[in-house]
């Protein structure tokens, strides 16, 4: 068994062959595809997150609006860039959107990608301190995140406060108990899967590496998820991790189908240049469900991931993109063994 569930960018344009013109269409139709997402019988909902950019930038009211209209699914972020967060406040945004879905939160969060202008993260406030980096600075706020979503108290109370408080040292709240077993970071490269480990988070890991290694991209993301599991194992963390794998992943079953991916049949990965090294994209996988069962069972990294993530052209709008999950669920996955 392994979960499934959708990755939307949220992409929205003008252009006349969009059927998602602008943020409010984006931020509407985002909440119906996962409610269409959980009536097929899918296991999540997940949501890219960019800053200054015509795309879905600010996650936790959507995801609170997805947990109160959904019962089921998994709902949650791939990934938030945390160059720009505010520790605390993002603890209690988590937690009050974690209590509205019922504990169906899990929260992608990473250092971030290239981005849409310099240093996007100064314009909010937040600068590297002196002898760091952007990249430190990332991981210095997820660790004060990490820290005060367990719900230990650390903020010394006022002696006269407005409302009586609870005696000892106060939490951030409100309080989301189980919230810290459903960290995500996502992980670029096989060192950094090493650190996730260590850290105890869950691994996310798309559709790129920011290394290469001259094996196919499914190998070297399978030895990325070797790595993060050893790791895990030898911190001796108690609980069983998690791993997501995202895919572009588009059963051909129809005309319509044919004619927006049937060209994609021949893809391949590819390598490019990628904030300042080379990069190994992974291929799509677009085609006949028969032969796509063939292709998808030699998928190593797949195979390692409980959990995965298909990578959704929202652009087309709610309908069509409801079809393509509906196919993989129905034509792929009980042939894979996924259901």
């Amino acid at each position: 068994m392994k979960k499934i569930g959708f990755l939307s960018f949220g992409h929205w344009s003008p252009s006349p062959r969009s059927r998602v013109r602008s943020a409010s269409d984006a931020l509407l139709q985002s909440i119906d595809l996962a409610i269409a997402a959980e009536e097929v019988g899918a296991d999540g909902a997940y949501f890219r997150v960019h800053h200054f950019a015509s795309q879905l930038s600010s996650p936790f009211p959507l995801l609170a609006a997805i947990g109160a209209r959904t019962s089921r699914i998994e709902i949650g972020t791939g990934v938030i860039d945390m160059r720009y967060e505010n520790p605390l406040y993002m603890a209690e945004d988590a937690g009050a959107a974690d209590l509205i879905s019922g504990g169906r939160l899990q929260l992608g969060i990473s250092r971030g990608s290239p981005e849409q202008v310099i240093d996007g993260f100064r314009y909010f406030g937040y600068e590297p301190s002196e002898g760091s980096d952007h990249a430190a600075m990332a991981r210095e706020h997820a660790r004060v995140f990490l820290e005060v979503i367990k719900g230990e108290g650390f903020a010394q109370p006022n002696p006269q406060p407005m409302f009586p408080n609870p005696p000892g040292l106060l939490r951030i709240e409100p309080y989301s108990p189980g919230l810290r077993d459903r960290i995500w970071w996502g992980a670029g490269t096989r060192q950094t899967a090493e650190w996730t480990g260590q850290q105890g988070m869950n691994l996310m890991s798309s559709t790129l590496l920011t290394e290469d290694t001259g094996v196919p991209f499914h190998q070297l993301q399978a030895e990325q998820i070797q790595r993060f599991r050893d790791a895990w194992k030898a911190a001796g963390h108690q609980r069983e991790p998690r791993v997501s794998v995202s895919r572009s992943i588009f059963p051909i079953v129809n005309d319509m189908d044919r004619a927006y991916f049937g060209e994609d049949a021949a893809s391949e990965d590819s390598v490019g240049y990628l904030d300042g090294g080379y990069a190994r994209f992974g291929k799509t996988y677009a085609g006949e469900p028969e032969q796509l069962v063939k292709d998808l069972r030699d998928d190593e990294a797949i195979a390692a991931a409980d959990t995965l993530l298909l990578t959704v052209p929202n652009q087309l709008g709610v309908d069509y993109n409801a079809h393509i999950l509906d196919s993989v669920l129905r034509h792929l996955a009980p042939e894979l063994g996924w259901r």
